[in-house]
């Protein structure tokens, strides 16, 4: 699943949630960031991914493209 999105520096929170049981990875162009917290993004695209997996099933990712202008 991907999506695409524009920002500026004013909106650079990320959070993600899940089912209670589900464990969730957020990268920020392929660096592992803490969900919840504030996030630099780099002028042009940049490539959010959020990885959730749910206690004995496969994991999804969803692949966000953010481009800061």
């Amino acid at each position: 699943m991907s999506y695409t999105l524009e920002t500026t520096n004013a909106t650079n929170k990320v959070t993600a949630t899940a089912a209670d049981d589900a464990v969730i990875v957020v990268e920020l162009n392929g660096a592992t960031v803490e969900n919840g917290t504030s996030v630099t993004w780099a002028s042009g695209e940049n490539t959010l991914t959020v990885t959730v997996t749910e206690d004995g099933k496969e994991s999804t990712t969803y692949t966000v493209i953010v481009t800061k202008s």
